[in-house]
């Protein structure tokens, strides 16, 4: 088979798969179009190449370069009396490595769920303990240790406020992650902020994190809330 034909091969080949993936990205954005709607929520289905900026002290949106967010969801939540407004999408950047023949660029790809809180808490960082946490404790670079061993050795928690951790992370809450935690939980200027990185959710999978969301809220102690809020009930 000649040159010229093996090359036109390969341009029908990547035209065929540009095709399909067109049209999974316009399903996608058509369900989770009808998801907004169910939610009650707004859906921008456009880049938002401000996102990595509003929300810039969440590590996970400084990462690469070419850094934009879509398939925007705006809306809000309520829990226990309490509004939360919630930005929920995709965002995807590209991280770019050698150079000359070697550069190589890879595209990622990840699913979030923000939620403004009506209060600003200390720091908070909650996420299934990997292999280099357990390497950073050898050396003494410990997370914070709960009176649940098992919780303890399964979840990588930090904080700039030990004790308001231990408030947020009681016994109750200790059982309802220990059930499973699809993304780690990262609370950092008022703001929670709930990814893993790494995959796109579905509409469902969606769905399913912004309840879980609402079932961490809502066991937040009413202690700890009214300390935080000054007992009222806010609207952001």
């Amino acid at each position: 088979m000649s040159p010229g034909i093996l090359i036109g091969l390969g341009i029908a080949l990547l035209l065929v798969f540009a095709y399909f993936g067109h049209l999974a990205e316009k399903k996608r954005r058509e369900e989770l179009a009808a998801l907004a709607r169910s939610l009650g929520f707004r859906f921008d289905p456009g880049p938002d190449r401000g996102h990595d900026e509003e929300y810039g002290h969440f590590e996970i949106f400084r990462r690469g370069h070419s850094r934009v967010a879509r398939n925007t969801l705006a809306g809000r939540l309520t829990v226990d009396d309490r509004l939360y407004r919630v930005v929920a999408g995709d965002f995807r950047y590209q991280v770019t490595s050698g150079s000359g023949k070697n550069r190589s660029t890879h595209t990622y790809r990840f699913s979030y769920v923000i939620v403004e809180l009506p209060f600003h808490p200390p720091d908070l960082l909650i996420r299934p303990e990997g292999m280099f946490d357990k390497l950073a404790g050898v050396f003494g670079f410990d997370d914070i240790d709960f009176e649940s061993e098992e919780f303890s050795r399964k979840f990588y928690v930090k904080s700039s406020d030990k004790q308001f951790a231990y408030d947020v992370v009681h016994p109750r809450m200790m059982e309802f992650l220990l059930k499973g935690l699809p993304a780690a939980l990262d609370v950092e200027q008022g703001r929670l902020c709930f990814a893993d990185g790494h995959r796109r959710w579905t509409p469902e999978q969606f769905r399913r994190r912004l309840d879980y969301l609402e079932r961490f809220l809502a066991l937040w102690p009413e202690h700890l809330m009214v300390q935080l809020d000054g007992g009222g009930r806010h609207v952001v």
